[in-house]
């Protein structure tokens, strides 16, 4: 059997990291390096750079980083064994025998295995069990078989245990049963009880085909009319999306979002295969950022109604944000995709498609709603909400041709459109700075560091502390002389000392030394700590001088030196805003 730190270096060669990351988001050349939008949060300029020499990555916004086997582990929402598994198959390699697997990835197994037979079970029910309600809701809703089996769609039936018992007969244990939030313990006696009853059953699958999740929607008047599964170690119904599965292998770079289950389902049995929809939730920055990975533009076919159009415009503002074109698909004469395709067939909602406005458009038009144009009163309160909403716009070229559009339909010049628009741009940019330098001196002041608790107290030890485990990660070779010379009982805070050893460890009597061999023992958010100690310090220079220096300050440290009372750190910043 390959040793464990062979196989990875292996697998690492096999799965070049900016062939990996290139995959899910495209990458720009940047000297000897590559950059891009970072896909674990939204942002317009990229601060994700990938390094090729080291075959890391490190996003300067977020702090997120570390090697190709962390990359996929944060994008796919995987564990270490579960991204080695997927890293493995894509390039062909054969995965040694594992004398172990980690607590939490057994268990994550376990709940796949769970919702897979919950799911057979719902399926089952509804096709061959007594209760035809679910079957008839569906059949109702012109649902095919063919796409009724394409989701997997099932019946929960309105019994309080039959799917307990029916997993309990299956091998499936009480714990495994509420971690997979299928069932949960009553109050009253201690007793599991069925958490989906009496409702159409809706699977929710990842990218790979794992049922992650439920979702159900009740027959009679019960509330909630939907009902998600909550987070599980498999599932957050804030950063994954319906029907992407099936959506991200659509030749077109368009989605269509929608709001609910049933009308992607509509959507996909009519032929439109790339609709997805968020679970239960508004868009977040993370749905906006998943999206971003399959699609340059996506277009936003929410319910008419006054609360479809309120979520239409925050989706707008997120995707904007996010870097993607998005645009609104008007529906008349019907509230959402799946009345209007009943009513007018697919081909006339092709047409909407081709037809679809443009979102800044949508929003122009929207500052007119409820006002008499014909009126002064109306023309003056449209260009108040109009000013606002333009100074919003941050490519000045759009911004230009919606300005002398509203200074046509306002009857205002446009000069004076104009210079109340730049007002507002300088009102906003004056607030943001100062919002984002409160935010500084609130953060430095008083925000805890999670990851390293004691470093706000103890800054002159982190700097030495980070000083040598740079020195290990850049000379891993060095290490058994490096550990000799400092050995961890000069750290100062744990958290650090922690990382110094587990390098230590790793290194020594190790030929391929791989940051990922540390997966197992830190968090993702630890090991992009630990990838950016090195990637942030890439131009400081390290020699033996450096590192005699860095053990001095540790042997001799006194954390009485620093001073990060609330009152020294508020005349820091205080002293720094006057410059």
């Amino acid at each position: 059997m390959l040793r464990n730190d062979e196989f990875l270096y292996r697998l690492k060669s096999a799965n070049p990291i900016e062939s990996v990351v290139g995959s899910y988001v495209n990458l720009l050349r940047q000297g000897h390096n590559y950059v891009c939008a970072c896909p674990f949060h939204s942002e317009k300029t990229p601060s994700c750079t990938i390094f090729p020499d080291s075959q890391s990555f490190y996003c300067f916004g977020c702090g997120a980083g570390g090697d190709v086997i962390s990359f996929v582990m944060g994008i796919e929402n995987l564990d270490f064994q579960e991204a080695i598994k997927l890293l493995a198959e894509r390039s062909g390699l054969e995965i040694p025998e594992q004398n172990h697997s980690g607590k939490n990835a057994e268990k994550k197994r376990r709940i796949y295995e769970a919702n897979r037979e919950a799911a057979n079970y719902f399926y089952l029910n509804m096709i061959k069990g007594s209760d035809k309600r679910g079957l008839s809701y569906f059949a109702g809703r012109n649902l095919s078989p063919q796409t009724i089996k394409k989701y997997g769609l099932g019946y929960a039936p309105d019994s309080w245990d039959s799917l307990y018992r029916y997993m309990k007969s299956k091998g499936f244990s009480d714990e495994i049963l509420t971690d997979a939030w299928l069932c949960t313990k009553s109050p009253k006696n201690g007793k599991l009880y069925d958490i989906f009853r009496n409702r159409v059953m809706f699977p929710i699958l990842d990218l790979r085909g794992n049922i992650i999740a439920f979702g159900g929607r009740v027959l009679d008047d019960s509330k909630p009319k939907y009902l998600n599964t909550n987070k599980t170690l498999v599932f957050d119904k804030g950063s994954n999306l319906f029907s992407l599965n099936f959506a991200r292998n659509y030749p077109s770079k368009k989605l269509i979002l929608t709001e609910g289950y049933m009308d992607v389902i509509s959507l996909n049995q009519a032929g439109f295969e790339n609709a997805v929809a968020t679970l239960g939730t508004s868009i977040t920055e993370h749905h906006a950022s998943k999206l971003k990975r399959y699609c340059d533009e996506v277009l936003l076919c929410y319910d008419s109604d006054s609360a479809g159009q309120k979520a239409s415009q925050r989706a707008v503002n997120i995707l904007s944000e996010a870097g993607i074109s998005a645009k609104i698909i008007r529906m008349n004469d019907a509230k959402d995709p799946d009345e209007y395709i009943k009513k007018f067939g697919s081909e006339s909602f092709r047409k909407l498609l081709d037809n679809s406005e443009d979102a800044n458009s949508f929003m122009l038009e929207k500052c007119a709603d409820g006002l008499d144009m014909n009126s002064e009163q109306g023309k003056i309160e449209f260009t108040k909400r109009s000013v606002k909403f333009l100074a919003g716009i941050q490519n000045t070229i759009e911004r230009d041709i919606y300005i002398s559009r509203t200074a046509e339909k306002s009857g205002i010049s446009r000069d004076v459109l104009q210079s109340h628009i730049e007002r507002e741009i300088r009102k906003n940019t004056s607030a943001e700075k100062k919002y984002e330098w409160n935010n500084i001196v609130a953060e430095q002041t008083y925000k805890q560091d999670n990851i390293n608790p004691e470093a706000l107290s103890n800054q002159k030890a982190v700097g030495a502390e980070e000083g040598i485990i740079l020195c290990l990660l850049r000379y891993p070779e060095r290490s058994e002389n490096i550990s000799r010379k400092a050995p961890p009982e000069i750290f100062v805070t744990d958290f650090n000392k922690k990382v110094y050893s587990a390098l230590c460890r790793s290194m020594n009597g190790s030929e391929h030394f791989t940051i990922s061999m540390l997966a197992d023992e830190f968090s993702l958010a630890e090991m992009s700590r630990i990838t950016g100690i090195e990637t942030k310090n890439r131009e400081v220079s390290i020699d033996d001088q450096f590192f005699e220096d860095c053990i001095i300050k540790l042997k001799n440290y006194d954390n009485q030196n620093d001073d990060y009372s609330d009152e020294a750190i508020k005349e820091k910043f205080q002293r720094k805003g006057k410059k």
